[in-house]
C-alpha cells in the first residue's frame, strides 16, 4: 500500500517532534517535511504535494487558518487537519470555513490524532471528543460529514453574500467581488439577519457552515 504522505507545521520543535515519532512508527503513514510558519508551509507546498497537512492553529508568519485556507486554493486535494488549543465554537467554525477535515485540541491524545488521521484518510472527517460533547448538534453533524439543508430561506444572491462573510470578507471586499455598491451589501447583511434572526458574525459562520451553504457555492 502506498505511504499516505504528512507534513507537520507547527511552530514548537517539541511538539513536530513528538507527532513524528508517533506517525513514523506506524505503517504506511510517513512524515515528509516540517515547518515552523505559515509561510514556509506554502513555499512547501508549491514542492510537493502531501496527501496531508497537520497545522498548528497559531503560527508565526501566518496563521494557521489563513494558512488552511489558502491550501484549499493552491491544492484542495490536500486534508488538513488542525491542532490546537483552543475549544472556542468560533475557532471551529472559522476552520470548518477554511475546509479543514479535522480539527483536535493539542491537550488530546497520540491515539486520537492517529484515530483522526486514519479516519480522514479515509474519507472522513473528525472532531476532539472533548468538543463533541460541547458543540451545538448542527456543528457536530457538520463535523461528521453531514450537510443536509432542511430549507433555503434566502435568495441565491443572500447565500452567495453569506458565503463571502462565512470566509472572513469585508463589506467593501464583496461589494468589489459580486461587482455591487457598498450599500447593497449592507442590505443584504440586513436582510440576512432578519431571515435568520441572527445578530452576530459568527453566528452567521455557524448558520452558513451547518446548512451545506459554503459547500454548495463552491
Amino acid at each position: 500500500m502506498k505511504a499516505y504522505t504528512i507534513v507537520l507545521a507547527d511552530d514548537h520543535a517539541m511538539m513536530r517532534e513528538g507527532i513524528r515519532k508517533l506517525i513514523d512508527a506506524v505503517e504506511n503513514l510517513e512524515v515528509v517535511g516540517e515547518v515552523g510558519d505559515g509561510l514556509a508551509l506554502l513555499n512547501l507546498l508549491k514542492k510537493r504535494s502531501p496527501d496531508m497537512v497537520i497545522l498548528d492553529i497559531s503560527m508565526p508568519g501566518m496563521r494557521g487558518l489563513e494558512a488552511a485556507g489558502e491550501i484549499k486554493a493552491l491544492s484542495p486535494d490536500i486534508h488538513v487537519l488542525i491542532l490546537s488549543m483552543h475549544k472556542s465554537e468560533e475557532f471551529l467554525s472559522m476552520a470548518l470555513a477554511a475546509g479543514v477535515r479535522g480539527y483536535l485540541l493539542k491537550e488530546d491524545s497520540g491515539d486520537e490524532l492517529l484515530i483522526a488521521i486514519d479516519r480522514i484518510r479515509n474519507g472522513g472527517t473528525y472532531l476532539s471528543r472533548k468538543l463533541a460533547s460541547e458543540f451545538p448538534e448542527a456543528i457536530i453533524s457538520i463535523c461528521r460529514g453531514n450537510h443536509e439543508t432542511p430549507g433555503n430561506p434566502l435568495t441565491p444572491r443572500e447565500r452567495h453574500v453569506l458565503q463571502l462573510i462565512a470566509e472572513g470578507h469585508t463589506d467593501r471586499r464583496i461589494s468589489e467581488k459580486l461587482c455591487i455598491s457598498v450599500r447593497t451589501v449592507h442590505r443584504h447583511h440586513a436582510n440576512i439577519r432578519n431571515k435568520l434572526d441572527l445578530r452576530r458574525t459568527a453566528e452567521l459562520v455557524r448558520y452558513a457552515i451547518a446548512h451545506g451553504y459554503l459547500d454548495d457555492l463552491q
